[in-house]
């Protein structure tokens, strides 16, 4: 079984905010499997099952990730490599699209409490959300909504990653990296 998490916030007010793009894929994998909720108090997430594949959107806010990560991993049995989270990353420009096992947080809270609870060996999805001019605006930019201009290609970004998502079912990660990687949003246009 594969268990798919998406990163982000709980609550309207988070919905349109870069940090909650991992849970928008989730959204969109979730409607193209549809898959049904088997959602629980003790999962601290909704939590949503098609066959063999997870959906997960904790909702223990960011930076405590890792609760519903371990109790959703222990409930069902995954297997650290059958996890996947997918994850804002100002690291990378808007549309930079980068897969990795296991490596540093690199400061991302929602990361280090997932790694603080099952360890750092599972399989990241990177989404570049771009970086604001200073450090002290980081906590602001990733709590802020896209721009008009992002927005207009936020769709076909997410389209590109749940379908490369898709993919790690049947296809090795190596294979995911060089077919679906992004630069940038450039390489969508």
């Amino acid at each position: 079984m594969q268990l798919f998490i998406g990163l982000g916030n709980p609550g309207k007010e988070y919905e349109d905010t870069r940090h909650n793009i991992g849970f928008r894929v989730i959204d969109e994998l979730i409607k193209n499997s549809g898959a049904r909720d088997v959602s629980k108090a003790s999962f601290y997430g909704k939590v949503y099952k098609s066959q063999n594949l997870l959906f997960l959107q904790p909702t223990t806010y960011m930076n405590l990730s890792g609760k519903s990560v371990i109790a959703v991993k222990n409930f069902f049995k995954i297997d650290i490599e059958d996890i996947i989270v997918i994850h804002d990353d100002l690291d990378l420009p808007f549309g930079a699209l980068k897969f990795k096992i296991g490596g540093g947080h690199g400061g991302h809270n929602g990361l280090k409490s997932i790694d603080n609870t099952i360890s750092k060996e599972y399989i990241r999805v990177r989404m570049g959300i771009g970086k604001p001019e200073h450090k002290s605006q980081i906590s602001s930019f990733v709590l802020s909504n896209f721009s008009d201009t992002e927005n207009d290609f936020l769709d076909k970004y997410i389209n590109h990653t749940v379908e490369a998502i898709s993919k790690l079912k049947s296809e090795p990660l190596e294979i995911i990296k060089s077919k679906y990687s992004l630069k940038s949003i450039d390489s969508l246009k």
